[in-house]
Parts: structure tokens; sequence; C-alpha cells
């Protein structure tokens, strides 16, 4: 900056090809001799200068570096102006080609009338590399200009630079006038959008949106039979709905719980079918045997038609997993002609999801059951609870308690939602809840509902149950025809024995489902026409079946009987071990995962065949030089109950005396430390696991002899049943040559 001002009054401007700020860069062989007329330096800020071009030049030899760079230089000026005529068509094209420029760009207009007083543009070389300075072009584009030394060719240049800068600034012309064009268009139906909403107001057609919301719920609540209670919230409602303003988040609260009160189907109930033939038609169709189910539905749409009115019925269906108990409850639904809806309380929590949460909670919402009302639309739906046994309890609170109010026909007809604060009548809805078994649901609960049981299938209902719907169904999903697939009953039965041998027909349909998927592979790949399972075939198509056939109960051991268990997922076959060792300390040890009250179960058969069996022969030393073990299978799967009392009491019998059981046979039942055989549940179930493993003869408390008889000639067909009052009557048929 001294250096200039103090020596310097012309400096040399070139043109410098660095790739970066740091790079000294090469420098162009031409350049211009330029006069200083203005330098200033301000704090933070490059330096500016102001220079006015006298003249080119061309570099013959760089002198100096430091501390200002130095070089010696050839002055060179215009050479072979051409024609007068080409020049001036030229400095025409380029003069027209700037006035379109300014038009479109006013920049280029300001930067026209700076230049316009300081240089010659009637001069064409002065016109050329006044026109190239108008454009963007980039600086190795007018180095070019600047070294060309034939006016024609650097007018030429100039010219071409200048069209390009004309088309780029018709294209950002056009872009800016689509955008003006738009946004013009926008702001006009905007404006005309406001004008007619004004208009409209002024004419009476429309309201502002709070009288819109008003309105709304007004024209709702005509057409609602509300209690008093419900009408006195709403009025209530509304009337603080209109002083809120709509900005404010009360606004919102106020309108969302407007809007629950009035969609709720207040007074409105759905025509009940009552329609015997029509309703055994329906539950026939859908479901195969169940008749206890059946009966119950049909004994209830009976009241229905005495009174003409079916009151609010609950029931427990259960039973264990694939037996049909959640699809049971849609045919209920379509034999009485009701909506339906259906929730899972599995794993539930939270006592808000019954009763709502309160609505100073932002984002409350009502319960489950108010919102199965408001999905209905009506206030007498059929609502299932499914698994209700495996509902939980958190530090929310317990939805099995908040459960009570709505399960109870006392209670139910004033359940109070926390969200709606009002009294809703749930009288008339029929509610059917379904469990895979009742021991943990609380006993409160329980009471309030009527049990119907649903038991497992023997092997005649599943091929029924097969055949009439699980097959047709999947073959259906599948996209295949009848004519395409063929499954022989023979077939059907021996999948289920392998494959499907469990209480309910989910296993069933599932294997059916890959029987098909690989036939319709087949149909694809062979190209045939039809796919028939054999017997042979079935192993290829499933694998190696799951269950094989039976034979500890058919050649019985010493020590070891069949017993018949119940459990949650229906009856099961189960198998007591019993042996001895030598031993100085005798005693018992049960393993297999047994339950406090099955311990206690062997300890009393331990005790009762020990005192059995001293008195009758004083030589008898078995259980005084024996040590006992008891075992279970299988090992990892836990068991518990009293009723196998009879089945370890024959178990220690058979080991102390060495003789096995009769073949063929399994027994149940709870032992007294008297003797005495006392009666046990699940006869139907553990009958229907016995038919299922192929047992004829089975043992049962005499008090159960009503539980058997019963029964279905289905399920019995075939089985010998004994029942028996005391253990003597045991041990007479199960070890008759004892």
């Amino acid at each position: 900056m001294k250096v200039m001002k103090d020596s310097l009054k012309y400096i040399g401007l070139v043109f410098s090809f660095r790739e970066n700020e740091e790079d000294d860069g090469k420098l162009s062989g031409t350049g211009v001799v330029a006069k200083i007329v203005q330098a200033s330096k301000q704090a933070n800020a490059p330096l500016q200068v102001v220079v006015q071009v006298m003249e080119r030049f061309e570099i013959v030899k760089l002198q100096k570096k430091q501390p200002v760079m130095q070089a010696r230089v050839r002055y060179w000026y215009d050479q072979d102006p051409g024609s007068e005529e080409e020049l001036k068509a030229y400095s025409v094209s380029i003069i027209n080609a700037i006035k379109e420029l300014v038009q479109l760009n006013p920049l280029f207009k300001e930067e026209l009338g700076l230049l316009m007083g300081r240089v010659n543009l009637k001069e064409p070389g002065t016109l050329a590399d006044f026109s190239a300075s108008m454009t963007t072009a980039s600086g190795k584009e007018l180095q070019k200009i600047l070294e060309t030394r034939r006016i024609k060719q650097r007018i030429e240049k100039a010219l071409i630079l200048l069209k390009h800068e004309l088309e780029v600034s018709k294209l950002q012309s056009r872009i800016s006038q689509k955008i003006e064009e738009r946004m013009s268009q926008q702001q006009r139906e905007f404006f005309l959008r406001e004008q007619l909403k004004e208009i409209k107001k002024e004419l009476g057609l429309t309201k502002e949106g709070k009288e819109t919301e008003v309105e709304k719920f007004l024209s709702r609540i005509r057409k609602l039979k509300l209690t008093e209670e419900a009408q006195e919230r709403i009025d209530e409602e509304i009337e603080k709905l209109k002083l809120i303003e709509p900005a404010s988040p009360e606004y919102n609260v106020s309108r969302a719980y407007l809007d629950w009160l009035t969609i709720l189907p207040w007074g409105v109930y759905s025509k009940d079918f009552f329609d015997l033939k029509r309703a055994r038609r329906i539950l026939d169709r859908d479901h195969f045997g169940l008749k206890d189910v059946k009966d119950r539905i049909l004994e209830l749409i009976s009241v229905g038609i005495i009174n003409n009115d079916l009151a609010g019925t609950i029931l427990l269906l259960v039973g264990p997993p694939g037996t049909g108990k959640t699809s049971v409850g849609q045919s209920i639904a379509k034999a009485l002609g009701r909506k339906f809806y259906r929730f899972s309380l599995g794993g539930m929590r939270d006592e808000a999801e019954i009763k709502g949460h309160r609505r100073t909670y932002i984002g409350a919402l009502p319960g489950k059951f108010i919102n199965a009302i408001k999905t209905c639309k009506t206030s007498n739906p059929l609502i299932m609870l499914d698994e209700i046994d495996k509902i939980g309890a958190s530090f929310h609170g317990d939805p099995a308690s908040a459960l009570l109010e709505v399960l109870d026909p006392e209670q139910n007809k004033d359940f109070l939602d926390h969200y709606l604060d009002i009294r809703f009548d749930l009288s008339k809805v029929l509610f059917i809840c379904t469990a895979n078994t009742l021991e943990t649901i609380p006993a409160p609960l329980l009471d309030r509902m009527e049990q119907i049981r649903l038991s497992g299938y023997i092997l005649e209902e599943k091929l029924e149950i097969a055949r009439r719907h699980l097959l047709p169904k999947q073959l259906q999903i599948h996209g295949l025809k009848r004519s395409q697939f063929s499954l022989p009953k023979t077939v059907l039965q021996d999948m289920i024995n392998g494959y499907a041998r469990e209480s309910g027909v989910r296993s069933l349909e599932n294997n059916i489902k890959k029987l098909l998927r690989k036939a319709a592979r087949k149909i694809v790949e062979d190209g045939l026409e039809k796919v028939t399972i054999s017997r042979s075939e079935l192993s290829d198509y499933l694998g190696q079946p799951i269950f094989a056939e039976e034979t500890r109960f058919k050649k019985p051991k010493i020590g070891v009987i069949t017993g018949l268990a119940y459990t949650a997922l229906g009856g099961a076959i189960l198998h007591i071990e019993a042996s001895a060792v030598e031993a100085k300390n005798p005693g018992l040890k049960q393993t297999g995962q047994l339950g406090d009250v099955m311990v206690e179960s062997s300890e009393i058969a331990y005790t009762f065949i020990r005192a059995r069996l001293n008195p009758q022969k004083k030589t008898n030393k078995f259980f005084d030089r024996n040590f006992i073990h008891l075992h279970v299978p299988a090992g990892a799967t836990p068991k518990d109950g009293p009723s196998a009392g009879i089945t370890l009491a024959c178990a220690l019998y058979s080991l102390a005396k060495q003789k096995p059981i009769i073949p063929n046979i399994a027994m149940t039942g709870e032992l007294s430390l008297t003797g005495l055989v006392m009666p046990i549940g699940g006869v139907k179930e553990k009958t229907i696991a016995a038919r299922r493993a192929g047992i004829t003869q089975l043992l049962f408390p005499d008090e159960n002899r009503k539980d058997y008889e019963e029964l279905d000639e289905s399920i019995t067909e075939g089985i010998t049943p004994y029942f028996v009052k005391t253990f003597d009557e045991v041990l007479k048929i199960g070890f008759p040559h004892s």
C-alpha cells in the first residue's frame, strides 16, 4: 500500500491461473497497463484499488518478484481492423444484443450507464472489450478476448459471449415469469376465497368454525335418547365451548370431550333375532360339536323369545387352545344378529385400559368398553374378552378389579368411565370371555361368570372338522379347487395321530396348510392336474411323525402306571414310574417338576402303601430296606394336583409286590390317608385324552360316575369304565391276581 502511494502511478494487471489462494500460479502472457485512481485499505478487509485501464502489453521477461513484481513488457495495438462494412455489421449486432439484454435484466442497464460516459463505443475494439465485460463469462474466456489482436476475431468472440448471456437471461426471465404467474394466481385465489367467505357470512350462508362445531353437536343429540345426566353434562360443555377461544388449548379438549359424548349411541339398540332354527343353523354351520355351548345359546334365545328381550349375559368359555372359543363368539353374534367386538386382555396391566383416563391428562381417551360401544354404534353389542386368564397387574392398577364392575349385572347398568365421567348402561351388552384355565382368574371375577367348558376333540371330531371346515377354507386361501387336491380319510387319520394329537385343531390346520403349499408347488412345477396324498407319501410332505404309537400302557412294567391329567392344554396321559434302591436309610424322593400338592399326594401314597403292606406279612421288609424314587415324565413340564393319588399308590404297590398292572388301563383319583378314593375334575378331557391314546379301560372315583354318564357316546365308545370308592377296589381291578 505504501509503495503504491509513494512511487507507483501505473501498474500492470495480469490474469493468474492459480488453483488456490496459496498458489502463486502461472501468469498469462498478456495484460493491461492501468492508472491508479484510488486505493483504500480498511481494518480486516482486503485492499481495494480503483484503476483506469490504458493499454495492452505483452510480458517479455520477469525481472523481480520482491517487494513488488516487475517485468519488462512490450506494448501492442489492435491489428487488421478488416473491412469497415463487416465491423459496422458486427457492431450493430452487438448493440442490438446489449439492448435486448438490458430489457431482460435491469442490472445490465446500470452497468451500461456507468461505462457509457467513460469509453468510446464507436471504436469496434473498445465495443468488443466493453460488451465482453458485461457478460458473466469466466476469467479464462475473457482473457482469450484480451489476448486477441485482430479486431474482427475479438468482436466475433465477444458477440458469442453476448449471445450466450442473452440466452441465459431469456431462460431466467421465463422462469421468473412462471413463478410470478403462479404466485399471482395463488394470491388471486386466496383473495377471491376471502371475498367469498365474507359474502357468505354477510348473507348468513356460513358460520364461524366454533358455531359450526356447536351446530354439529346439537344436531347429533337431537337423534339420541340421552339420559338426564348426559343431557345436563352436554349442555354445560356446549356453553363452556362457546366461551372458549378456538386458539386456546382448552378448546380442543372440550371439543374432543363433546365429540365422544355425542357420538355414543345413547338409547340405540340393535334388534335381536329370536329365531331358534336360524341360530341352530348358524351354529351348526360354523362349528362341529360343542353341544354344551350351542345348548346354552339356544336356551338364551328361548328366554329372549318369552321375555321379548335379551338381558345382558356373561359367559366364560374355558378350554384348551385351538378348540374354537374365539370363533364361537362370532357365531353367537351372527345367530343373535348383534354387532361383534373383540379385544384381548392378555398382558393388559393398566386399569385405564378398562375404565379410561381422566380428562386432566394430555391425550386422555375412554376405555375399551366405551370404545367398543362407539365402534359398534349400538348399546347392546356382543363384546368378547379374549384371554381373561392372562390379565396382569402393575403399579398402574389391577385391570381384573376394574372388570368386576363391568361384569356384574347389578352394577354395569351404571358403568362409570373415567374419561366420560357419566354413567353409561352396559346391562344390555352380551359379554363372552375366553380362558385356557380357571386357576389364574381371581375368584370374585370368576363368580360373576357362567362357565362353559370346551373340551378337546377326539379323532372322529377332528376328521369332521377337517373335512367340513379346515380343508375347504385352506383350499380357497391357497387358490386350489377340490378337483386339484385329494386327501383320503385314512391319510387324514394318520396325519391327526402322527402330527396333530393336541386337544384343539390348530396344529391340524397348520399341517393342512403345509400339504397344500407343497401340492401347489407340484402343480406349478410338474404340471400335474391333481395331487393325491397317499399314506406312504405323508412323511415326505410333513417329515417324520411327531407322535409315535404309545406302547408303554399296552405292555405294562413293574412300577409303571398310566395316569390321567387335566391341564390348560386339555387332557393328557401321565406315566408314573417307581424304582427302589437298597439302602440303610429308607425314604422317598420325587422328581419330574412336581408341585406342592402332588408331592403331598406322593407322600400320602407312600405312607398308605407302607402301612397297608406291613401288617399283611410281618416279614415284608420292602420299604424298610429300600429307598424309593418316584418320577413323572416329562421332567421339564411342571405338574401339580391331587388327582394322581391312586396312580402313585398303584406304582408303589406294583413295585413292592413286583407285579405289573393289567394292560391298557389308565386311572385318576385322589387318595385319602384312610384309603378312600375322592372325586376329581376334568372327566371329559381325561376321557378324550385316553381315547386319543387308544386306552380302552379307565378307572374313576365313584363320585364322578354322573360326570362320565353325561358324556356323549362318541366320546365313551369303546371304553370300559370302572368306578371305585376305596383303594381295595382299585387293587381288585388293576391287580386281580395279587
